[in-house]
C-alpha cells in the first residue's frame, strides 16, 4: 500500500586551512533536484502531475489523500511546485514542439475552459485550450497550449515555422495561418458528415 515517508539527507561539511592562513569550506555534494531546495521527493513531484493532469484529481483531493497516509501538504504547496516545474520542463517541451513542426500533418482544435481567477477576465468568460497533435507517425506529439484568446494570433503562432497539411474543423480562426505559411487545409470527416445529416433532416420526405 503507498505510504508517505520522510527522507533526510545528511551533508558533510568541513574546513581546510589555507596555507596563506585563510579556511576554505567544502561540502559534500547534495542529490540534484529539478527544484533545488524542495521538501517534495522527486518521485512525490512526479505522482502529483499525474494524478492531477492525467487522472484529473484536484489539489483539494490530492491533500486528504496524502494526508490519510500520514503526509500533511496543503494544495497552495502543491500549487506552488507545479507552477516552479513550469520552468524545469520547457526545454523538453521546446524540443516536443520542434519535432511536431518538423512533420509535415498536423491536426489543431480548441476547446472552451473555465478559469476561476484571472486578471481581467470574469469565471463565466471564455478562455480556450489549444491542442497540436502532429510529427513522426509511430511517435506522435501532442501539446497543449492555455490562451485567453480564440483570436486567429493564437494558431500563428503556434503553428510559426510548420510547412505541411493542417487539420482542423471549419473554424475560420485558422484562415490566417495557412494563407501565410501556404499550409494545405483539409477538414474533418466528422464534421462534414454533420452537414448532411442536417441537410437530410431538413429535406422534405
Amino acid at each position: 500500500p503507498a505510504q508517505a515517508r520522510v527522507i533526510e539527507y545528511w551533508q558533510e561539511k568541513a574546513v581546510f586551512e589555507q596555507e596563506d592562513g585563510t579556511q576554505q569550506l567544502a561540502c559534500a555534494a547534495r542529490p540534484v533536484h529539478p527544484l533545488g531546495k524542495c521538501l517534495a521527493s522527486v518521485r512525490l513531484l512526479a505522482w502529483i502531475l499525474v494524478a492531477k493532469y492525467a487522472d484529473a484529481l484536484p489539489l483539494y483531493r490530492l491533500e486528504g489523500i496524502l494526508k490519510r497516509h500520514g503526509g500533511h501538504i496543503s494544495r497552495t504547496t502543491m500549487a506552488n511546485w507545479i507552477i516552479r516545474l513550469d520552468d524545469v520542463f520547457k526545454p523538453l517541451i521546446n524540443l516536443l514542439r520542434e519535432q511536431q513542426l518538423d512533420g509535415d500533418y498536423l491536426q489543431a482544435d480548441e476547446t472552451r475552459l473555465q478559469v476561476l481567477k484571472e486578471t481581467g477576465k470574469a469565471a463565466q468568460s471564455d478562455k480556450w485550450m489549444w491542442v497540436i497533435r502532429g510529427g513522426p507517425p509511430d511517435q506522435p506529439v501532442v501539446l497543449y497550449h492555455y490562451d485567453p484568446s480564440r483570436s486567429e494570433e493564437v494558431p500563428l503562432r503556434l503553428l510559426d515555422g510548420f510547412e505541411g497539411v493542417l487539420q482542423t474543423d471549419g473554424y475560420a480562426g485558422y484562415n490566417r495561418v495557412c494563407r501565410e505559411n501556404g499550409l494545405t487545409r483539409i477538414g474533418c470527416w466528422d464534421h462534414a458528415r454533420r452537414k448532411f445529416v442536417e441537410a437530410s433532416k431538413a429535406a422534405p420526405v
